[in-house]
């Protein structure tokens, strides 16, 4: 088996299918103390050094379509470091012949479907998550507990049958009645920032990233192309609003905190997203990985006071 590193959403089951193994590069971060000397955005720039130093996966899977230019551009150093690399675009239009396309590019340098019930396997997984995600809505999950097994599903942890298992553990839970948020944008650097929510007075209902790894899916290759087209972090930010429009009213969230990461182009969508969403709205922005720095847990604090006023 190759382990195949991915430097955002590519759909593991087409990696799964030809018997290599998926690494999501973001999914370490928030965990590392190393801080990158080169950087515009911390997220890539350290998964970029640490492949190149430590050769953690075999080859590279990068998005270059649907994904930040920062990705790009460090993932064209992880080739010239002379790891096999290869591009992978989602269409901006949805365009699901284009998407079958880049499909058939990936496999092409993926290899040989090898692995039968791959398709089945990750759906499973995937519907644990969204049971998961609903127990956390009805406040019978922590948002940590959700958000660690959610995040887990670009990749499915690297191994299937260990996120089966990690799941059977995840009991109910009572929560009590705290606001309801969502938070959306890229999922924070910061490690214990769903736990520095809950502790603030906050319950978040709603991942918006992890969401979208656990609601995408399909069980053969053409349900994946129509599906993995609406991937939303690919597509207009007029397609991504109409989404979040209807899955914050189905949520019934009481307000939405926007993450944003430090020199990322989704920090320029916050005023769109402000004026879009009609709910109490607060924005956070993260650099380094670590823990919640205080000054932003006091803003977490003042924003659960302000909801629980209402």
């Amino acid at each position: 088996m190759t382990k195949i590193g991915i430097t955002a959403l590519v759909p593991p089951e087409l990696i799964y299918l030809t018997g290599n193994v998926p690494l999501d590069l973001n999914n370490f971060v928030p965990y590392v103390e190393y801080f990158p000397r080169y950087k515009l955005c911390a997220w890539t720039a350290i998964w970029r050094d640490i492949v190149i130093e430590k050769k953690l996966v075999e080859k590279v899977v990068v998005v270059a379509g649907g994904d930040c230019h920062n990705s790009l551009v460090d993932g064209q150093k992880i080739e010239m470091s002379g790891i096999d690399t290869h591009y992978f675009f989602y269409p901006f239009s949805g365009d699901e012949k284009m998407l079958e396309e880049e499909f058939s590019k990936l496999l092409l340098f993926l290899g040989d479907a090898r692995c039968a019930d791959a398709f089945r396997m990750v759906h499973d997984v995937k519907k644990l998550g969204l049971e998961i995600d609903k127990r956390r809505n009805m406040a019978r999950v922590s948002a940590k507990q959700a958000f660690d097994f959610m995040i887990k599903l670009s990749d499915l942890g690297s191994n299937p049958e260990t996120m089966m298992s990690m799941a059977k553990m995840i009991e109910d839970t009572e929560l009590g009645h705290l606001p309801r948020v969502a938070l959306i944008g890229v999922p924070p650097i910061y490690r214990d920032f769903h736990e520095v929510a809950q502790q603030s007075g906050l319950h978040i209902v709603f991942d918006e990233l992890p969401y979208e790894f656990a609601r995408i899916s399909g069980q053969s290759i053409q349900e994946l192309i129509k599906n993995y087209s609406t991937y939303t972090f690919a597509r207009p930010v007029s397609f991504r609003i109409a989404y979040l429009q209807k899955e914050l009213e189905r949520r019934k969230v009481d307000g939405v905190i926007h993450y944003t990461q430090y020199a990322c182009h989704h920090v320029l969508e916050d005023d769109v997203l402000r004026k879009a969403l009609p709910y109490p709205f607060l924005t956070v922005q993260g650099d380094l990985p670590g823990n919640t720095p205080a000054q932003i847990r006091l803003r977490l604090e003042a924003f659960a006071e302000m909801l629980g006023m209402k």
